[in-house]
C-alpha cells in the first residue's frame, strides 16, 4: 500500500509499504477514506518529536471503513463506517473505566520510556513516534486498528466524511479544551492561535454559551476564519494582546483563556521568541512557550488557564510568580477522544455545527510532501489539507 513516511526533519515521503496485518485477536483492519495533517504532525516534521524512525508511517487523523475484524473484536463488522480517534485506548484499564481514555495504562508499549520523562506514562498513539507506541498511522490506505472493539466510533453513511474527520482529534481537542477553560454560559473567553484546534475552541466556546470570545493569531486568513466563527480578531503583529484585552474588557480581562498553539509558539518581534528559538536550537530547552507566558500575563485573576496546544518537555522563564499571584487554575492533557465524540456527532446531526468550515486544501496521499511544506509555511491561506488515499 502506499503510505505517507517520515524520512527525518522536513522530509515526508509517499512510500510502497507492507500492508498491515491483524496481529491481535482484538484488532481491525481499516480502509481509510479520508486523513487529514494535524498541526501536531509539523513537531514530527520540524524535528520536535523524538524517538521518530526512517519510515515511520505518520498520521492521526482518519476514518474509513472496517474491511477486516480480529476473532475477539465484538460489535464492529466488516463494513462499518467508522472514525478512530487518535489516541489507542484499551476500554478496560482504572483510567479508561473513568474515561481518561488518554490516559489509558495498556496501550503504550513504549511506556517506560516516557516514565522516565513523566513519571508515568499515557495512552499509545497512532503514526506519532516511538514514545507513544510506534503505532503506524492514517495517512495511508490502511491502518492496524489496535483495540478496535472500544477505539472506535461507527458513524452513519448520510454525514460526508468532510463533516466527520475532525471528530478524531481536532473537535474534541477544541471541546475539551473550553470544558478545561471553565466555559459556561456569559463567559469571556480568549484563544491564542487560530488555527484548526484554536478555530475548534472558539466554535465550541460559543456553543457552551460564552458571550465573548477574542482570537490572538498573526495570520489574516485565520483571523478572518476566526471573525466568521464568531469571535473578535486580535492581531498579535499589530497590537499587544495584553493591551488589546485590557481595552476591550474595561480591565477586567478574561476568565478563561486557551492555549491552543504549543510547544512551537512564534512571536511578532517579541524578545522572548528569539531567546526561545536560540535556546531550542542549542539543545537548552525543548519547547518554545511563548504563546503560554502571554496567556498567563492575560489570565483574570482566578482565572483559568486551558493547555490545548501539545507541550513535549521543558520551558524557560515560566512566570510561575504572575499565575500563583493571580490565583490561576491550569488544566491540560491529551484529549479524552471517545468521551466526547458521541456528543459531539449529535451536534453535528443536528446541525449545530459542520466541522469542514475550515478545510482549505484538499489532495491524495501523493500531494503529501507538498501540503506539509505549505501548511508549515501558512502560504496559499492553508488552514487544513485534508488527503483522500
Amino acid at each position: 500500500m502506499r503510505a505517507v513516511t517520515y524520512h527525518g526533519t522536513g522530509d515526508m515521503r509517499v512510500d510502497t509499504v507492507p500492508d498491515p496485518t491483524i496481529q491481535h485477536p482484538r484488532d481491525a483492519i481499516l480502509k481509510v477514506s479520508s486523513t487529514a495533517i494535524c498541526g501536531s504532525d509539523l513537531h514530527i516534521y520540524d524535528g520536535f518529536m523524538p524517538e521518530m524512525k526512517t519510515g515511520d508511517v505518520i498520521g492521526h487523523e482518519f476514518m474509513g471503513e472496517i474491511v477486516e475484524t480480529g476473532p475477539e473484536v465484538k460489535g464492529l463488522s466488516v463494513g462499518d463506517r467508522v472514525v478512530i480517534p487518535f489516541n489507542v485506548t484499551c476500554g478496560r484499564c482504572h483510567f479508561c473505566e473513568r474515561q481518561l481514555f488518554s490516559m489509558c495504562d495498556n496501550s503504550n508499549p513504549d511506556g517506560e520510556k516516557l516514565e522516565k520523562l513523566y513519571g508515568q506514562a499515557g495512552a499509545g498513539l497512532f503514526g506519532y513516534s516511538h514514545l507513544f507506541g510506534g503505532y503506524d498511522g492514517g495517512q495511508a490506505e490502511y491502518v492496524r486498528v489496535p483495540f478496535a472493539d472500544t477505539g472506535h466510533l461507527k458513524v452513519p453513511s448520510h454525514i460526508s466524511d468532510d463533516s466527520l474527520l475532525f471528530l478524531t482529534d481536532i473537535f474534541p481537542t477544541g471541546w475539551q479544551a473550553a470544558l478545561n477553560a471553565d466555559v459556561t454560559e456569559g463567559s469571556t473567553v480568549a484563544v491564542w492561535g487560530a488555527g484548526p484546534v484554536g478555530l475548534f475552541a472558539i466554535k465550541s466556546a460559543l456553543l457552551l454559551g460564552a458571550e465573548t470570545v477574542y482570537a490572538i493569531d498573526t495570520v489574516p486568513e485565520r483571523l478572518r476564519l476566526a471573525e466568521q466563527a464568531g469571535a473578535v480578531a486580535i492581531n498579535s503583529s499589530e497590537q499587544k494582546p495584553y493591551e488589546a484585552l485590557m481595552e476591550k474588557t474595561n480591565e477586567r480581562l478574561p476568565e478563561c483563556v486557551i492555549d491552543a498553539v504549543g510547544l512551537e509558539a512564534h512571536g511578532a518581534g517579541v524578545l522572548d521568541t528569539v531567546y526561545d528559538k536560540a535556546k531550542t536550537v542549542t539543545f537548552q530547552e525543548t519547547d518554545r512557550p511563548h504563546a503560554l507566558r502571554e496567556a498567563i500575563l492575560c489570565t483574570r485573576k482566578a482565572g483559568t488557564v486551558s493547555l490545548a496546544g501539545v507541550y513535549a518537555g521543558m520551558v524557560d522563564k515560566f512566570p510561575i510568580g504572575a499565575a500563583f499571584g493571580k490565583a490561576l487554575s491550569f488544566k491540560m492533557g491529551q484529549t479524552h477522544v471517545l468521551k466526547h465524540i458521541p456528543d459531539l456527532l449529535r451536534r453535528i446531526e443536528e446541525g449545530q455545527i459542520d466541522p469542514s468550515f475550515l478545510i482549505t486544501h484538499r489532495g491524495t496521499l501523493e500531494d503529501a510532501p507538498d501540503m506539509y511544506k505549505t501548511f508549515r509555511d501558512k502560504t496559499d491561506d492553508c488552514i487544513k489539507c485534508v488527503m483522500t488515499p
